[in-house]
């Protein structure tokens, strides 16, 4: 058979991801490396999202799993590290915290239900081609965001930072209960949560380029409870029994009348999740000098979440730290992050014992640092000399994150980004419509069309349109049109105009109609491309002999004192 006859490859259909064998001792480094990384903070954010319950361990460690897996397997950057992060755990432990509380026998159930259809939101996203436009938002709204979840995460591990459970009612609950948390607090584990504190703060970097600060502090922290503060049925907190053996299929579960807040739940967790990747997919390009897939990103991503939700595993994005140091140690391809998945899995199929003896008070250091590490504290120093209206926009995001609603926090602060970014706009694009009756008005224009305009001697205007005319530079075209007092000819003149909104395609039409309603002699010149489409499909040019519409910017010049004269 020729080689004619064979079809060939379309590249967007292949999901699964190439596994490169030119790179197979540094992506295994790189994996064992990242699972390092992974397994404190997968306990500590499944412990953290359960407030302590019991399974979250479990859940933190499949989640990194089954999300790291999947993401490597079809996700479209091929270094990516997977697992719970900070931001995610923020949203579950308010969607485990809120879904339980109405129903506490099927709560559980629907919060994994949730995990799943952000899932099937984030692929969605993906085969909708949405990637490019996730993280195109302002960054004081994405560094406010960001705070506000890294304060939220803060708060959130007082309690058991304390020796105590979580109060219920998030972070004002939390902190309307600060009192009675400090009156009551066990200075045991207290005592190895400031220890597991100064190991990552202070551990030297010379150490953590061998090995993990959050791992060192496990490791000493749970050594330090089993021998100086031994704990029993009344002493210490620690994880408890974690199951040994694969997870369970959980069935997907919804009660009607909680379908809408499972929803709204999972778009926020799915949308966070997309942001929170691709940030780190941008940070993985500029290390490794590629570009990744942003669509297919989320397809992978999207699926992994779906089966950390079959299996009962917290929700995982992009994590940063994880990448980074996956990258550093030599990985570069998805089988470092299949080597990481597999790590993780021998550890919960093998050690899950031994992890089951860690303190709890170690692990709310742990999350405790990570809430500190979220917070943008390079520009919360800098913001106000940037910009203080930018600097009001992110606090703005910060307070509605942290006391109202990160739908609303986002939303806002991107309405309100979006405004500013507006009126800027157009005070500038105001300055790109000008009309001017002599040669010296302003405009840069050739010799004869300057002799021309003065001419007429006052009598013709030149009305011209400068750049991109969006619907902000209506109000400033209908401005400098009621300006006009004494002419007989106006030239309208588009020929610099490099898009017409709809909105300024009206404006203009509007300016025309008048100054033909007024008896003047009116010439549209210079339209082409999409904007003569448009004004032709606005009927603009039915309005007009075709001989005012046909011609240059000189022959309209020529024409109008010739009409004049």
């Amino acid at each position: 058979m020729s080689t004619a006859s064979i079809p060939p490859k379309r590249p967007g259909l292949q999901l699964l991801n190439h596994i490169s064998t030119t790179n197979i001792k540094g992506d295994l480094f790189g994996g064992v490396t990242a699972a390092v990384i992974a397994l404190p903070m997968a306990l500590a954010f499944g412990v953290a999202a359960f407030g302590g319950a019991e399974g979250g361990a479990a859940a933190g460690l499949w989640g990194a799993v089954l999300v790291g897996l999947f993401a490597a397997l079809f996700g479209g950057t091929p270094a990516l590290i997977s697992e719970p992060t900070g931001p995610m755990t923020v949203v579950m432990t308010a969607v485990v915290a809120d879904l339980t509380s109405r129903d506490p026998q099927n709560g559980l159930a629907m919060a994994f239900t949730v995990v799943m259809l952000a899932g099937v939101f984030q692929i969605a996203f993906g085969l909708l081609k949405l990637g490019r436009y996730v993280t195109q938002m302002p960054y004081t709204v994405i560094s406010g965001f960001m705070s506000g979840i890294g304060i939220i995460l803060i708060v959130l591990q007082i309690g058991p930072f304390l020796g105590q459970a979580i109060p219920g009612g998030g972070v004002l609950g939390t902190l309307s209960a600060l009192p009675s948390l400090v009156a009551s607090a066990q200075l045991d584990e207290v005592l190895l949560a400031v220890i597991t504190l100064a190991i990552l703060w202070f551990t030297p970097r010379r150490v953590r380029s061998v090995v993990p600060a959050q791992l060192i502090a496990l490791v000493i922290g749970t050594l330090l409870s089993l021998s100086v503060l031994p704990g029993d049925a009344d002493g210490l907190r620690r994880i408890g029994v974690i199951a040994s053996g694969f997870p369970q299929l959980q069935i997907p579960h919804v009660e009607l009348p909680l379908i809408r807040v499972m929803l709204i739940d999972a778009a926020v967790l799915g949308m966070l999740g997309c942001i929170d990747a691709l940030l780190t997919s941008v940070i993985a390009d500029s290390i490794t000098r590629t570009e990744h897939n942003s669509n297919k990103e989320l397809i992978g991503q999207g699926l992994g979440n779906l089966a950390s939700g079959l299996f009962g595993g917290l929700p995982g994005a992009g994590a940063t730290m994880g990448t980074v140091v996956n990258i550093q140690s030599g990985g570069r391809s998805a089988l470092s992050g299949l080597a990481r998945a597999l790590v993780l899995m021998l550890v919960i199929l093998v050690g899950a014992r031994l992890a089951g003896q860690i303190p709890l008070a170690v692990l709310a250091g742990i999350a405790l640092k990570v809430g500190v590490d979220i917070i943008d504290w390079g520009f919360l120093k800098r913001a106000h000399q940037i910009s203080i209206k930018g600097a009001l926009i992110m606090y703005l995001v910060i307070a509605l994150t942290v006391l109202v609603d990160l739908i609303a926090a986002v939303g806002i602060g991107v309405f309100i980004a979006n405004i500013l970014t507006i009126d800027k706009m157009t005070a500038l694009q105001a300055k790109s419509v000008k009309s001017v009756s002599t040669g010296d008005g302003g405009l840069i224009l050739p010799d004869d069309e300057k002799a021309l305009l003065d001419q007429g001697k006052g009598q013709v205007l030149l009305f011209q349109l400068n750049g991109a005319m969006l619907f902000g530079v209506a109000k400033a075209i209908a401005r400098e049109h009621n300006a006009i007092r004494d002419c007989k000819a106006v030239i309208f003149d588009l020929s610099e105009v490099s898009h017409l909104g709809v909105t300024a395609s009206l404006a203009v039409e509007n300016a025309v109609e008048e100054a033909i309603e007024k008896g003047r002699l009116v010439y549209v010149v210079g339209t082409t491309g999409t904007t003569e489409r448009r004004l032709e499909k606005l009927g603009l040019f039915k309005k007009l002999p075709p001989e005012r519409t046909n011609i240059s910017r000189l022959e309209a010049l020529q024409a109008a004192i010739t009409a004049l004269a």
